[in-house]
């Protein structure tokens, strides 16, 4: 066969490449492998591995085997020693423990952030520079000893550490009727060695407080955590459950005790109650308080004094969710019971969010917890920094009696600053019924102001106006607030003792047919304002019975005078003058809320705006649309 030029040099090739390797067999005997003689294995030996760094320094945990990477998180692929449980950074773990026993954690600090090391390392070289232990012109070789420095402080700068848990459940009482004492509280211990579990004295101790403890350190190793729980007596029966959490943002448990309280009591009626927190904000910009008013950031316990259901435990948001009677959260209980929302009611008009209660037990005395729940869907961002679960300090507040002639109202249209109880009558209506008859009163009868104010030269120049410091709009909000005062009283219970209170419609009986005593009528019934209603229509649709009214405060009154024209004719009577023993009270700051004012409140005030005028001016406009409701 005759082969091509290009066959002829590939034939060529061929055979070149095939003659060394038959040469190589010839002349050497290669032993091959068999698969029996690799049962006979020989450990194997590296002399660096970079992913086995820092191994060296592996914490005293104990005899188990636990790796550190330098290039991974401790708490992701660490093992803790058998009867220790490891905790992760804003991570809750819940646990039971059995009295007389201790449950045992470590929390290995997690790796620090890319923006951490950066700082950390920018901080180790200015301090670098300073010392003149190495300048900006060093050679090749400080890049490599900056590397070392920079993971040095990677793995050992200390950072603050925040240990929290909360008790869940406690033993209870055999016998509730005879055991006045609470369960013991639980025990905190936190050392930085492991050898320490076993010597208590090594130890910090911190004793739960109503539930609830917080400790915190500064720290470059192993955090090491042990839950005790105390022996019972006889008298209890059950074991504890709680939760516990460490981070390195903030608590994620967190109570708080300061003497302002953050719940306002607003005011009760015999079955519900309003409550509503401090202003959220200070500030006029429409946008920030816009971005509030569409967010609910807190959530709200309420419990019966009387029941000890809670005794024990009303620092801890898992205890009071779990056993509070009314409990205003995603899990809570009885929520059906309560209204949340957002209100810029009171002074300012500031945002604030507010708890409407109902179901209560009349002439009860209660107690509202305020709370943040981190882990609730509007707070993610506060929640992956710690959690964000804290309770503030308590709020007492008190329902009225079961006479029924006080009822809440809230949220009206027109008289949007009202919000407490008014004269009522179950027989009346609901809540919203009665509402509407006193804000559509008030609304017909700013109509008929209104018309006289439209008489003022509003838009006058400054030289032709009533006044330099007060327009219009200043007396419209004047006389709106001492209208919608005046025309819808705040009502309190007859028993109710306070020097400031006016006794009203004393000879009609109550909605429960109970009539007054000869005692209580004692001097009373020859006076008109104890007799009747500051409002007829009050008396002639509503008759709600005996009742104490909170008068308005004599500031309203001034405040009117001075924002309208004097052409319309306002005055104020002074104390111990005709007119004011009966229709206005003092304002005076401290001692309780003595006087009614827009946006008051159950709490020590701050005052408010406010206005109120003379009895005789309210008379005539009452004169003026007695007719028009009448035929409602």
């Amino acid at each position: 066969m005759q082969f091509s030029p290009l066959q002829s040099r590939l034939v060529a090739s061929l055979v070149a490449s095939c003659l060394p390797l038959l040469l190589y067999l010839t002349l050497f005997s290669p032993n091959f492998a068999l698969a029996a003689e690799l049962e006979q294995a020989f450990p194997a030996v590296f002399d660096h591995v970079d992913l086995l760094a820092g191994t060296a320094e592996r914490g005293a945990v104990g005899p188990t085997y636990e790796p550190e990477f330098s290039a991974f998180d401790r708490s992701i692929i660490g093992r803790a020693p058998e009867g220790v449980t490891s905790l992760t950074n804003n991570e809750a773990m819940p646990m039971n423990v059995d009295v007389g026993t201790t449950q045992r954690f470590v929390f290995s600090l997690p790796a620090v952030s890319g923006r951490e090391v950066e700082e950390a390392r920018l901080e180790l070289r200015a301090e670098q520079n300073t010392s003149g232990e190495r300048n900006a012109g060093a050679g090749a070789g400080a890049g490599e000893n900056e590397t070392e420095g920079h993971d040095v402080v990677k793995r050992q700068a200390p950072r603050r550490v925040y240990i929290s848990a909360n008790t869940c459940e406690q033993p209870q009482p055999i016998d509730p009727s005879k055991t006045t004492s609470d369960p013991p509280q639980l025990t905190l211990y936190v050392s930085t060695s492991a050898e320490n579990y076993a010597d208590p004295a090594s130890q910090t101790l911190v004793e739960f407080k109503e539930g609830a403890v917080m400790f915190n350190l500064t720290t470059d190793q192993d955090v090491y955590i042990g839950i005790h729980a105390p022996n019972i007596t006889d008298a209890f029966s059950g074991i504890y459950n709680f939760r516990v959490a460490a981070s390195t943002d903030r608590f994620y448990f967190s109570y708080d005790e300061k003497d302002d309280a953050d719940l306002i009591w607003v005011d009760s009626d015999s079955q519900g109650a309003l409550l509503m927190t401090h202003n959220l904000t200070d500030k006029a910009d429409p946008v920030e308080q816009a971005r509030i008013m569409s967010t609910q950031p807190y959530v709200l316990f309420a419990h019966n004094k009387k029941d000890r259901g809670i005794n024990g435990i009303k620092y801890s948001f898992c205890g009071l969710e779990a056993h509070a009677l009314i409990a205003a959260t995603k899990n809570g209980r009885q929520v059906d019971l309560v209204k949340t929302g957002m209100t810029q009611r009171g002074p300012g008009n500031f945002p604030k969010q507010q708890f409407f209660f109902s179901g209560l037990n009349s002439s009860s005395e209660y107690i509202g917890i305020l709370a943040r729940d981190g882990e609730a869907p509007g707070e993610k961002r506060q929640a992956a920094l710690g959690g964000g679960r804290q309770i503030y300090r308590a709020t007492s507040f008190s329902t009225k009696s079961d006479h029924g002639n006080c009822a809440l109202v809230v949220d009206l249209p027109f008289c949007d600053q009202i919000a407490y109880s008014v004269p009522s009558n179950p027989y009346f209506g609901n809540s919203a019924q009665l509402a509407q008859f006193y804000d559509n009163y008030a609304s017909e009868m700013y109509a008929n102001f209104n018309k006289s104010l439209s008489q003022v030269a509003c838009e006058a120049p400054p030289s032709q106006r009533y006044s330099l410091a007060r327009d219009c709009a200043d007396c419209a909000a004047a006389y709106k607030d001492w209208l919608c005062l005046v025309t819808i009283p705040r009502c309190e219970d007859f028993s109710a003792n306070a020097t400031w209170l006016q006794a009203r419609a004393i000879s009609q009986p109550f909605p429960d047919g109970e009539v007054l005593g000869e005692a209580e009528l004692a001097g009373l019934q020859n006076t008109t304002r104890y007799n009747s209603s500051r409002n007829p229509l009050i008396d002639a649709f509503v008759r709600p019975g005996p009742y104490k009214e909170l008068l308005p405060c004599d500031s309203l009154c001034y405040s009117l005078v001075q924002s309208c024209p004097a052409q319309m004719g306002f005055g104020c009577p002074l104390p111990g003058e005709v007119g004011f023993e009966g229709n206005y009270v003092k304002h005076t700051f401290g001692g309780g809320l003595n006087c009614n004012y827009p946006g008051s409140a159950h709490f020590r005030s701050w005052g408010g705006r406010g206005t109120v005028v003379d009895w005789r001016v309210l008379v005539l406009v009452l004169g003026a649309v007695v007719g028009s409701v009448s035929r409602m």
